[in-house]
C-alpha cells in the first residue's frame, strides 16, 4: 500500500491487489487455460454472429439488429474484465492501478446495464411482432430500432457514473486487498476509510431498479406474448414463436438470475467464494453461451454463418 501523506489521518490507497482465487500454482495454470479458452470461444462465437449478420443482408430486420447489437455488447463485456483476471492468474502480485480499479467498474457495470436495456428492448420487438403483427411495420422501423439501440448504450454509461465517481473520490484506507475476481462496489465499501450508507443505498437503488425495473418489463411482455401464441389456431406458428422466444428467454434466465443473487438482497452477506462464482456466471458463462443458444435455436443464424464461412473458405 503507498501513503500519499504519512502525516494526514487517512492512508490514501493508490493500488489495490485483486485476490481472486488463492489456490496452488498448478490450479492457478489450470484455471488461466481454461478461462483463457472461454474467453476465445465467446470472442469467436459473438464475432462470429456479427460478421454474419453484418454480410447478409435479408438478416438487416429489427430482431437481428438487436441481436447483432447483443453480440458486440458481449464482446465488450468480457473483454472488460476477463484479460485482467487471466494476466492475474500467471502474476504474484495481482495488482491493479486505483485508475485502473475504478475504470474497470465503470466499463463492467456500464457494459452489463446496456445489456439489461437491450434485453429489455428485444422483448418488446417481440411482443410487437407476436402481440401486434399489423402495427409491427410501422412501429419498429429502422430509424426506431437505432434510437432504441443508441438510448440503451447511452443510458447504459450514464446509469451509474455518478456513485462511481463518488467512490472514486473517497478515502481508502488498509488493506488494499480486494478479495474478488473483479473491482466490485462490495469489497471497495470495505475498503473506504469511513462508512458512507448514502452512497450504498444509492448503489443498491440503482442496481435494483435497473435490475427489477427490466426483469419485470421483460416478464410482463412475454406473458402477454404466451397469452397470444396459446391463442393462435395453428401448431406450426405456435411452434415458432415458442423457439423464437425461447432463446431469449434462456439468456435472460441465465443473466438476471446471478444478477438478483448478489446485487439485490440488502442485508444478506454473501461468502467471498460465492461472490466470485456468481461473478463468473454473468460475466463469462452467460455470454459464452449466448451465441449457442441463439445460433444453434435459429436457422437464419445458422445458414447465415455458413454461407459467411464459404466466403472465408473456411
Amino acid at each position: 500500500m503507498n501513503v500519499s501523506d504519512p502525516d494526514s489521518s487517512f492512508a490514501h490507497v493508490r493500488e489495490f491487489i485483486l485476490q481472486g482465487f488463492s489456490c496452488e500454482w498448478k490450479i492457478q495454470i489450470f484455471l488461466f487455460s481454461l478461462f483463457t479458452t472461454i474467453y476465445a470461444l465467446t470472442i469467436t462465437g459473438n464475432g462470429a454472429i456479427v460478421c454474419a449478420l453484418l454480410c447478409n443482408q435479408t438478416l438487416h430486420t429489427p430482431m437481428y439488429i438487436f441481436l447483432g447489437n447483443f453480440s458486440f455488447l458481449e464482446i465488450w463485456y468480457v473483454s472488460s474484465t476477463v484479460p485482467k483476471m487471466l494476466v492475474n492468474f500467471l502474476s504474484e502480485k495481482k495488482i491493479i492501478s486505483f485508475a485502473g480499479c475504478f475504470l474497470q467498474f465503470y466499463f463492467f457495470f456500464s457494459l452489463g446495464t446496456s445489456e439489461c436495456f437491450l434485453l429489455t428492448v428485444m422483448a418488446f420487438d417481440r411482443y410487437l411482432a407476436i402481440c401486434r403483427p399489423l402495427r409491427y411495420p410501422k412501429i419498429m422501423t429502422g430509424n426506431f430500432c437505432t434510437k432504441l439501440v443508441i438510448i440503451c448504450w447511452i443510458w447504459g454509461f450514464l446509469w451509474f457514473l455518478i456513485p462511481i465517481v463518488m467512490l472514486s473520490q473517497m478515502p481508502f484506507c488498509g488493506p488494499n486487498i480486494i478479495d474478488h475476481v473483479v473491482c466490485d462496489p462490495g469489497p471497495l465499501f470495505a475498503l473506504v476509510c469511513f462508512s458512507v450508507p448514502r452512497t450504498q443505498l444509492l448503489c443498491y437503488v440503482l442496481s435494483s431498479s435497473v435490475i427489477f425495473g427490466n426483469f419485470f418489463f421483460i416478464l410482463g411482455s412475454y406473458s402477454l406474448v404466451l397469452i397470444a401464441v396459446l391463442r393462435m389456431p395453428s401448431a406450426t406458428g405456435r411452434h415458432k414463436a415458442f423457439s423464437t422466444c425461447g432463446s431469449h428467454l434462456s439468456v435472460v434466465s441465465l443473466f438476471y438470475g446471478s444478477l438478483m443473487v448478489m446485487y439485490v438482497s440488502p442485508g444478506v452477506e454473501h461468502s467471498a467464494v460465492m461472490q466470485k462464482v456468481a461473478t463468473l456466471l454473468y460475466a463469462m458463462v452467460t455470454p459464452l453461451f449466448n451465441p449457442l443458444i441463439y445460433s444453434l435455436r435459429n436457422k437464419e443464424i445458422k445458414a447465415a454463418l455458413w454461407k459467411a464461412l464459404e466466403r472465408t473458405n473456411i
